[in-house]
């Protein structure tokens, strides 16, 4: 059995990247973390990497060269910069104008050109969920709440916001209760969303009494899911809890669950549905 290539991490902030180079480290797969300043996690310090600003790109390169990488994988979460406050490296500044060109066309645009570079140096790019395999969101209930018609009518109407925002490039996720769409995420990500749904009038909402409404996570359209396929995790339910929904979905094979047994305890305890729609 020939043995997985080693894997080169690239690590913003979250769970997903600890939850990637855990399971590489369960798996016996060879891993070097670059830990992206003022975001990775200080957890991933315990593995073999570097710390590296996000405009060191020849560093970067060198880094995971001299560690024999063959593939690359993206995680985790990162704001975009203030491109005039970055101090790139040589091979960073050369790069600097055409990633700048392509972050004024949008978030994908520039995703696709960072791919792009480290494609160009022959380096294989994988999804998170290659590596983590079969940890997306299944069609389905998740845990032992089911959601009522209602809920579901609400779920979907979720979803379509939130395809229809990703078709602008705006955002992954939605919230809707009753019919009306009471926020859609945007730079913020999904965990400020959620807060501010759970500053809305309470009329709006849900409560701990009575939850309706529902979050809604799908990918955009233009996206390529080997790099921010939208994210559930346990703060996902505990926030959305808090913002007194009835449950979380998204579409099924296109939303990671980071620790399934995690979010399926978490959902249960505090009565929230998990569900993937389609599949």
């Amino acid at each position: 059995m020939t043995a997985p290539a080693k894997l080169g991490l690239i690590a913003g902030g979250g769970a997903l990247p600890v939850s990637v180079a855990a399971r590489c480290e369960a798996e016996g797969r060879p891993v070097f973390v670059v830990r992206l300043a003022g975001f990775a996690d200080p957890h991933l310090a315990r593995y073999p990497g570097i710390d590296a600003g996000m405009a060191e790109i020849g560093r970067t390169l060198s880094a995971l060269k001299k560690a024999g990488c063959e593939a690359v994988c993206f995680a985790g979460t990162v704001n975009r910069p203030d491109f005039k406050t970055l101090k790139p490296d040589f091979k960073g500044a050369t790069l600097l104008p055409g990633i700048v060109a392509a972050a004024a066309k949008g978030d994908d645009a520039l995703l696709r050109k960072i791919l792009s570079i480290f494609e160009g140096e022959g380096y294989a790019v994988l999804g998170a969920d290659d590596i983590l395999g079969g940890e997306t969101l299944p069609a389905g209930a998740l845990g032992a709440v089911v959601p009522s018609e209602a809920h579901l009518a609400d779920l979907k109407k979720a979803l379509h916001v939130a395809e229809k925002s990703g078709e602008l490039d705006i955002g992954q996720g939605a919230v809707v209760c009753d019919g009306l769409v009471l926020a859609v995420e945007a730079q913020e990500g999904t965990d400020a969303m959620l807060m501010r749904v759970a500053g809305l009038p309470a009329d709006l909402r849900g409560s701990d009494a009575a939850r309706k409404g529902a979050l809604g996570k799908a990918p955009k359209p233009i996206q390529d899911l080997r790099v921010d396929m939208p994210v559930i995790g346990t703060r996902t339910i505990e926030l959305a809890a808090a913002a007194g929904l009835a449950g979380v979905g998204g579409v099924a094979g296109r939303v990671i669950v980071i620790d399934r047994p995690a979010v399926i305890a978490a959902a249960d305890r505090l009565g929230l549905y998990v569900w993937g729609e389609g599949g």
